[in-house]
């Protein structure tokens, strides 16, 4: 379970009177894990060593000018990097002591921020969404710069990541109330633009965090309202420049958070790894109003695994660093380590024995009871509605038909607080599953088609509902179950092949109606299906005894009658699908083979005739032993 442990004071904050923020622009890595750099929101940059917690180096830019991004440094070169008034950079060493005399140039455009991923080049991202290497623009400071950006849109986030050994620069925008995201792959150059999907009139995103993960760029953005979403972009869908065209960007709802009576101001949320997102200025579901805390989700099973009330003024801006959070708050920057296990359902419910850390509060819903919920009505009504609900249905599931339960449960589902109520829908599920599997006459296929749907539950949540579904042959329950389920075992995923795909393939059919329908398949389906039928092949022809009578296993003739239509079907794609080279390839090796052995069969048929027709001698009840010779 993750835990956030005792924080300590990193420096203190001189925030502006007048302004909303905390005076920090930036927090970045330096040289290795213990070292960071601090940039002020006017003139100040300071080098820190966070385990003794002390600045080892300061420079300060003159009276009246201004940094205008946050420094970074580099490990190639081993320097830091920093604009001031827009467009003069500034490069120095840790030994430099007056800024003033270090190298500087001016850039012909403002800048928005130089960005700088460990043994990489820095790269400088301008305000109108042009990327340049350093090093390529210092070489001429004064080179004319592109717009990127269309009128009116502005930048509002941007970081870079080394993904598959090249750099990307990522940034998000505005435009009258369109929100865009920018992926800038360098050497070589390309542009992909993507338009993010609409919340409800009026919200923003408030803060976003990128990761880069399994060939996927994953960006995760927090909304007033609490709903965090996360969007993937395949690695392998960026190519050429898509120039001004905006492509869709699906979203998935990951957490729909407490906001309690009105909407997040100063918020955000960051990746921590796969399965957990840090959150600070959400308010705290189990806590009373006024108090600020920084949380751990688990994105898996939507819980809250741990949480810190933060004193002062929170100001919406976290940044991690090596199992660290920064994080500043009232007058100080305080550093929160935490730790992030890997997840399972145990620790995300709070019942895995476990020292608790100074300041962790885990959520109570699991073990709330009645007057603890009627004790803090009004401060915890989010607790009390998934308690009562939980309650309510659970009797009601136990007793009532299945009419009465599929119509209080769509009830439920119309709710428009139904993202708040994540944790009872887990525990709905599964009362249902229970009954179903006790009670042959009970099972409510929509109902629990509808909670898959929600997004709420996963195989962990609710282990029964797989199983479930196969034995009531519901192909269709099984079909949502895999998609939306991202933690079904390999042997539930065996399961529902041998229940889907070895029945299709035992199915009768006619190759004139199903070869239309086969080429609706995909060229990744179609891999996929022939993999498996090759596998079958091998393992049945191999070891007869795996195809036992009562199994239902296809015959060698059937898998390989599916093999000639998929081919007939789509042979043209696949000669033309990359990822299918291989797999034709041991095919051709395989169907030679094939022809070899039929080929030596055909020159010893006589002699297999020859064979059945010689007359059985008479058994004469003792052990003997037979050499029949072939010529």
């Amino acid at each position: 379970m993750a835990a956030l442990y005792e924080g300590y004071t990193l420096c203190g904050l001189v925030p502006a009177q007048t302004l909303p923020n905390s005076g920090i622009q930036g927090v970045e890595t330096e040289r290795d894990s213990d070292h960071v750099i601090v940039t002020d929101s006017t003139r100040s940059v300071t080098l820190y060593k966070v385990s003794d917690q002390k600045p080892l180096s300061s420079w300060t830019v003159k009276q009246g000018q201004t940094l205008t991004c946050s420094a970074v440094y580099s490990s190639q070169s081993k320097e830091f990097v920093a604009v001031s008034d827009s467009k003069v950079i500034r490069i120095w060493k840790e030994e430099d002591i007056l800024l003033d005399k270090a190298f500087k140039a001016t850039v012909s455009a403002d800048v928005w921020r130089v960005h700088c991923v460990p043994e990489g080049e820095p790269v400088v991202l301008f305000q109108r969404g042009a990327v340049r290497l350093l090093d390529s623009l210092l070489s001429a400071p004064q080179q004319p710069i592109e717009e990127v950006l269309a009128q009116e849109e502005a930048i509002r986030w941007s970081t870079n990541i080394l993904a598959e050994s090249k750099q990307f620069v990522i940034f998000t925008t505005e435009q009258k109330g369109d929100h865009f995201l920018y992926l800038q792959r360098l050497n070589p150059n390309t542009l992909q633009r993507y338009r993010l999907e609409r919340e409800e009139p009026g919200l923003s995103p408030l803060s976003f965090s990128a990761s880069y993960r399994d060939n996927h760029i994953r960006l995760l953005y927090l909304y007033p309202n609490g709903h965090v979403y996360q969007s993937v972009v395949s690695m392998r869908g960026l190519g050429a420049d898509e120039g001004a065209q905006a492509l869709p960007l699906p979203r998935n709802l990951l957490l729909g958070l407490p906001v309690g009576e009105g909407l997040l101001e100063a918020a955000s949320a960051l990746v921590l790894d796969e399965a957990h997102v840090a959150v600070v200025g959400v308010p705290h579901p189990s806590a009373g109003a006024g108090k600020d805390f920084l949380c751990i989700w688990n994105t898996n099973f939507q819980t809250l695994q741990a949480g810190k009330e933060m004193a002062g003024k929170i100001y919406g801006q976290l940044w991690g660093y090596s199992n660290k959070l920064f994080i500043p708050h009232g007058k100080t920057l305080s550093v929160i380590p935490y730790e992030c296990p890997k997840s399972s359902l145990a620790a995300a419910l709070g019942k895995l024995k476990q020292a608790k850390t100074e300041g962790e509060l885990t959520q109570i819903w699991s073990t709330a009871t009645p007057s603890r919920t009627v004790e803090t009505r009004k401060t915890v009504c989010w607790i009390t509605d998934n308690f009562i609900i939980r309650k309510h249905f659970q009797f009601l599931i136990q007793m009532a038909p299945v009419e009465e339960v599929q119509k209080e449960v769509e009830g439920l589902l119309s709710r428009a607080d139904i993202q708040d109520l994540q944790a009872s829908l887990g525990q709905l599920a599964s009362t249902l599953v229970s009954r179903s599997l006790a009670d042959p006459a009970f099972y409510t296929p929509s109902t629990l088609a509808q909670l898959v749907h929600t997004q709420s539950l996963c195989h962990s949540v609710c282990p029964d509902l797989v199983l479930l579904a196969l034995e009531k042959k519901d192909y269709f329950l099984c079909q949502l179950c895999l998609q939306f389920f991202p933690d079904i075992p390999e042997a539930v995923t065996c399961a529902c092949l041998k229940l889907h795909r070895n029945e299709v393939l035992r199915t009768p059919y006619s190759d004139t109606f199903l070869l239309p329908h086969l080429k609706d398949l995909s060229s990744q389906q179609v891999v996929l299906f022939l993999q498996y039928l090759q596998f079958l092949y091998l393992k049945y022809s191999q070891d007869a005894s795996t195809q036992m009578h009562g199994l239902r296993s296809p015959s060698l003739t059937q898998i390989m009658d599916w093999v000639c239509l998929l081919l007939d079907a789509h042979f043209t794609v696949l000669v033309m699908t990359p990822e299918a080279k291989g797999l034709l390839l041991n095919l051709h090796c395989f169907v030679k083979s094939q022809v070899r052995l039929v080929s030596e069969l055909g020159k010893i048929e006589g002699s297999l005739q020859e064979l059945n027709k010689m007359k059985v001698k008479k058994d004469v009840g003792q052990y003997s032993i037979e050499v029949i010779e072939l010529f």
